[in-house]
């Protein structure tokens, strides 16, 4: 079986509920995995958004979490698992879909990596560019979903 994400609240390519965005809640989707690779010692997971108009925004960081861990659940919660990393706003945890109104369909990228180190030694708060420094030559497999939202 290959190595996959995916959430029971979109379908891969299709629009992320407002409920997951600014325009509702704002709370992260439920997500669920499988088919590591056997060596897998942790995961990294980081959502973002490429469409941005000022680049790459990233809105979810979520590293050293634990090999056993195959799902997370809708609304979760900095802290709760793993090491929370900061996102683009310049918080830790989840921040959901917000692009400028009138900028059109962004995508949004769910980029799970399976590692071969149980931790990465970063403290929480750690900015992407930290975390993919740390990661390099340590990622096994790289799985990913992708969803659509439109500010209204």
């Amino acid at each position: 079986m290959a190595f996959q994400i995916f959430s029971n609240a979109f379908a891969d390519g299709g629009w992320i509920p407002d409920l997951n965005t600014c325009q509702g809640a704002d709370v992260s989707p439920s997500l669920e995995w499988s088919g590591e690779p056997p060596e897998t010692r942790s995961f990294t997971l980081v959502l973002d958004d490429p469409d941005a108009p000022v680049g790459t925004w990233v809105h979810w960081l979520l590293y050293d979490i634990a090999p056993q861990a195959h799902n997370l659940a809708q609304g979760f919660k900095a802290g709760s698992m793993g090491m929370s990393g900061r996102n683009s706003w310049g918080k830790t945890g989840y921040g959901g879909p917000c692009p400028p109104k009138g900028h059109g369909p962004h995508r949004y990228f769910f980029h799970l990596y399976a590692l071969d180190v149980s931790t990465l030694g970063l403290p929480a708060g750690a900015g992407r560019e930290e975390l993919e420094g740390v990661m390099k030559g340590h990622v096994l497999a790289e799985a990913q979903c992708m969803a659509r939202f439109e500010r209204k």
